[in-house]
């Protein structure tokens, strides 16, 4: 047996070192002539590093992560002595070269800042920098800091180059990082808070795009939160009598969530505008609504399965399209179309025991509603007669919603168009 010394490709005329991204082969790993090593990261472009020979890994000189110089050895591979090098054609031997050509020709009139060859890694997480992504940020003037924010798709947690197009395309969602402030201006103290010592839980994914998005939604939006009582002795009383007989009919339980999201439909109809999204200096007035409902899922993280096209359910169709994402949201069952496509949001913190709640606008939507407890209260009923102390169903409701898009007139009047329609239930309604 004889030894190959692998040496890291010329990969550019103008590219002097790469970073290595992923080994796809370990030591003891047989490999064939053509068969993928490496994939390598530049300033300019990643590739993908085929072998020149066929035989076995015998070592790997250099990690994930690494940046080595062009021509630099980077692992050995053990053949049967019969070393065919294939020839690389001077297309080959430059592997992505055309790629990044093509990639630069829209920004050719463009001065680019040249990154520092060398690669970054995040404080206290575990992102990866490669130095083509360094460079793109430089040209946008992306802050490490918003980096560390975009969603990853790479190997390892690194962000890739698609990832990072993609985000630029999408308006930069996540550029809310605060700058540092200039010494002439207000300076945030480095407070040195005393966090305490207890157990350490690490948050899983799911936790940290909430915490992600939930920030993201407060620094997009200014928002603002509207409250009413609504009475609902009427709703729970049909609701109490009604159930048992609703569950015989159609084998589905009828909880108040169908009888809210009905009412919010309809008031939605009555004001098309709160059911709608900010796009630049457009207003855009969905044409569907489509009513999402805050659920929480057994590991205590929140989820917002969809109703389609609310307003045009009647009402086992609500309770049975509820039920069935209820069930679904539990036994995490979810799909992707279940949870896409919600126009407005309801958060029904009366589940907890909450008396009221300011919620967290789901973006891009205008504005999310919440539902307290239904709690039973003395309250002075005005009649004809005279007043009244009467024992009542009461709820309080409370509206955050997008300033930019909804004024308090709109807000108000919306938000008081579903108690009306939540107190004003009919009690000889038929199921």
């Amino acid at each position: 047996m004889s030894q190959y010394e692998f040496k890291m490709p010329k990969l550019g005329e103008s590219i002097t070192e790469a970073a290595i991204i992923k080994w796809f082969k370990n030591v003891g790993d047989p490999i064939e002539e053509d068969e993928i090593l490496l994939e390598v990261a530049t300033d300019k472009v990643d590739s993908e590093v085929p072998s020149l020979v066929t035989g076995v890994v015998s070592e790997l000189l250099y990690k994930q992560n690494d940046v080595i110089k062009i021509g630099e050895t980077i692992a050995i591979i053990k053949t049967d002595g019969k070393v065919s090098v294939k020839k690389t054609s001077k297309k080959e031997s430059n592997s992505g070269t055309e790629r990044s050509r093509s990639a630069n020709k829209k920004t050719k009139s463009k001065k680019r800042h040249t990154s520092s060859n060398t690669s970054f890694k995040v404080e206290n997480s575990n992102l990866f920098f490669s130095p083509l992504i360094i460079s793109i940020a430089k040209e946008h003037h992306i802050s490490f800091e918003e980096l560390a924010r975009i969603p990853v798709s790479g190997n390892g947690n690194r962000l890739r180059k698609s990832d990072l197009m993609n985000y630029i395309e999408e308006g930069r969602p996540y550029k809310f990082a605060q700058p540092v402030a200039e010494k002439s201006g207000f300076q945030v103290p480095d407070l040195k808070f005393d966090k305490g010592k207890g157990k350490i839980v690490e948050m899983d994914r799911m936790r940290q795009m909430i915490a992600d998005r939930m920030v993201f939604s407060k620094h997009t939006s200014p928002h603002v939160t509207a409250y009413v009582e609504a009475d609902l002795t009427e709703m729970v009383a049909w609701r109490n009598k009604m159930k048992i007989l609703f569950l015989e009919k159609y084998q589905e339980r009828l909880t108040f969530t169908p009888l809210f999201i009905e009412a919010v439909a309809k008031a939605i109809v009555d004001f098309p505008m709160i059911n709608s999204s900010l796009d630049g200096n457009n207003i855009i007035v969905k044409e569907g609504i489509n009513i999402g409902m805050a659920a929480a899922l057994p590991s205590g993280n929140l989820i917002v399965p969809v109703v389609k096209n609310a307003d045009k359910k009647n009402l086992y169709e609500l309770a049975k399209n509820i039920n069935s994402l209820a069930v679904k949201a539990r036994e995490n069952k979810l799909k992707a179309d279940d949870m896409s496509g919600s126009t407005f949001t309801i958060s029904n913190v009366g589940t907890f025991g909450s008396v009221m709640g300011t919620p967290i606008i789901n973006q891009p939507e205008a504005a999310i509603l919440a539902t307290g407890i239904i709690k039973k209260r003395a309250e002075v009923i005005e009649k004809p007669e005279g007043d009244s102390i009467e024992i009542r169903s009461m709820m309080y409701l409370s509206l955050s919603f997008d300033h930019r898009i909804v004024d308090g007139f709109l807000a108000g009047s919306f938000l008081r168009r579903i108690a009306d329609y939540m107190e004003n239930h009919d009690l000889k309604r038929k199921i």
